[in-house]
């Protein structure tokens, strides 16, 4: 059996079973911290089955205090609505190129924002875009005319939640630097966000359990009084 480090017997002292308040888990996360700005997330386990399209959890919030990540945005767009893109700060503008590029194995970015007159382009790339969650959809503000303010909310701090197959949603809140007042907002944000999308279809307990974890630290269970309307 492998020796475990000081930092796993320290770990494996927390009390599973305990619920903390934000504040507690953040205190305990810094308690933990490794040699790098570690990304704090939370997890959201709801009562939902994503198989059905009823029960679907989907969208975008922006997070007050941002994401302390540099998001990297291709943008979709022709004419006057490509400069707007590029002076917004855009990563990447284009057209039938930026198809051929994405084609050709390019994808590494973070969102992908299209113009309505874009999509028949656009269209082309769902087996690439769609799998890696990249894909423009109107309802979340990705296929828009305004590809400026598209831009500046992915730049600022907007993130995507999905839930996923075993109706659960992971979301980075920021970074164990930030002020513990910053990382609470996201929190609140994120949260507030995840509860208002509740699904029609959703049957008996909506949020089931919520838990604050960093990149290398423990996962700790938040009691739901601090989750608003869980």
């Amino acid at each position: 059996m492998a020796k475990q480090t000081k930092k796993q017997q320290t770990v494996a002292k927390l009390d599973s079973e305990k619920l903390y308040s934000v504040d507690e888990a953040i205190a305990t996360l810094r308690e933990h911290k490794a040699k790098f700005d570690e990304t704090v997330e939370v997890a959201m386990n709801l009562g939902v089955d994503p198989r059905h399209a009823d029960q679907m959890v989907r969208g975008m919030v922006s997070l007050p205090s941002g994401t302390g990540k540099d998001v990297k945005v291709a943008v979709f767009a022709k004419g006057d609505n490509a400069e707007k893109a590029t002076a917004a700060g855009a990563d990447k503008v284009g057209a039938e190129d930026l198809m051929e590029d994405m084609q050709n194995g390019n994808l590494d970015y973070d969102r992908v924002i299209a113009t309505p007159d874009m999509m028949g382009v656009v269209g082309r790339l769902g087996k690439l875009l769609g799998p890696k969650g990249l894909m423009p959809n109107p309802k979340l503000g990705t296929v828009t005319p305004n590809v400026e303010q598209a831009v500046k909310d992915a730049k600022g701090g907007q993130v995507e939640f999905r839930v996923e197959k075993m109706g659960i949603i992971h979301s980075g809140i920021g970074k164990l630097s930030f002020k513990d007042e910053d990382l609470k907002a996201n929190f609140k944000a994120i949260t507030d966000a995840i509860v208002k999308a509740k699904p029609s279809g959703s049957k008996g307990k909506y949020v089931q359990k919520v838990t604050l974890t960093s990149s290398m630290g423990p996962g700790l269970k938040v009691d739901l009084a601090e989750v608003e309307g869980a």
